[in-house]
């Protein structure tokens, strides 16, 4: 019998579903789900979601909301409703993302993620199941560190380099998120390539660097490759921790009949003795790495504005001034 090379994957790699969309995770059954305020803004476009969006902004209008403040709580609420209903339709966990306006402000990301948690369990949902998405800034990454320490699991996104990996691992974060896609287009438009042999491809290299210096060093941090444009490049990842893909290129692999073996394999630690990197060590490779650099802030910035345009949706749905706040 043969076996779709999604089925094949799923005996290497624990599969996640990159999305809010309710149906391609009913359909796809993924152990656990990744949601951004992208993909957020993009679900609560959908008419079968009106009924979320408007419990959301009756919530935060009961709860005492007004102006502003009303349209930022609903989109909080309506943030963890969706998480709810993805929980629902999976075993596992779903990541749930701080406002990425708050990436450069610690304490701020600690305040919002407990908010975050307090909505979950007010809707049965237990710690465990959820998992605080943040930004792989400094300021991010010390935020993970303190809500680690008090057990709260942390998926940490936006991640392009080495040195941001090995400050996850400092602060023992559960998961990081290294983008395969995104480094992928920067290397194309740098170089003004068409494409890459997948075995050249910079961001299927950069994950599997990651990848071996964390088993390499015995990190207990899971990876999670991120940010796919192409089958290829998740099959090229075959082996990692998990791998978090959008439905359209779960159904392609659910079509596939190639075989699938294991790219990426977990060595033995060679050894534990990891020195820490410090905070001016992380700010000067970032900042010579221009790659890790611009796509850090282009990501954030991005998300600010999914966000920014998830307010004007919901203003306009309720008849509230769309002007945006300054």
């Amino acid at each position: 019998m043969t076996h779709s090379a999604l089925s094949q994957l799923k005996n290497l790699t624990t599969i996640v579903a990159d999305s809010s969309d309710l149906t391609a995770i009913e359909k796809f059954r993924p152990l656990d789900a990744t949601t951004n305020p992208s993909l957020i803004t993009a679900a609560a476009s959908q008419p079968e979601n009106k009924t979320l969006i408007e419990d959301a902004y009756n919530q935060a209008k009961q709860e005492g909301f007004s102006s502003d403040a009303l349209i930022e709580r609903t989109i909080d609420i309506l943030t963890v409703k969706f998480g709810v209903e993805i929980l629902k339709l999976i075993d596992g966990r779903v990541s749930t993302e701080v406002d990425a306006s708050l990436s450069y402000d610690t304490a701020a990301t600690i305040a919002k993620a407990k908010e975050l948690l307090a909505l979950y369990k007010q809707y049965g949902v237990a710690q465990e199941r959820i998992l605080i998405k943040i930004a792989s800034t400094w300021d991010g990454i010390q935020a993970a560190k303190a809500l680690e320490a008090e057990g709260i699991h942390c998926n940490l996104t936006l991640l392009f380099g080495l040195h941001q990996a090995k400050a996850c691992a400092d602060a023992k974060v559960t998961l990081i998120s290294p983008f395969v896609g995104r480094i992928l287009d920067w290397y194309k438009k740098a170089e003004n390539v068409t494409a890459y042999p997948i075995e050249k491809d910079p961001g299927v290299l950069s994950v599997k660097a990651i990848f071996d210096y964390y088993k390499s060093h015995g990190i207990k941090t899971e990876v999670m490759g991120a940010s796919f444009r192409s089958p290829e490049q998740v099959l090229a990842l075959a082996g990692c921790d998990l791998l978090t893909v959008a439905p359209n290129l779960l159904d392609q692999l659910e079509q596939s009949q190639q075989t699938v073996t294991a790219q990426l394999v977990a060595t033995n630690a060679t050894t534990h003795s990891v020195e820490e990197i410090s905070h001016a060590e992380f700010k000067q490779q970032l900042e010579q790495d221009l790659m890790a650099f611009q796509l850090l802030q282009s990501g954030i910035d991005g998300f600010i504005k999914a966000r920014e345009q998830l307010s004007v949706l919901l203003r306009q749905s309720f008849g509230i001034d769309a002007q945006l706040k300054p």
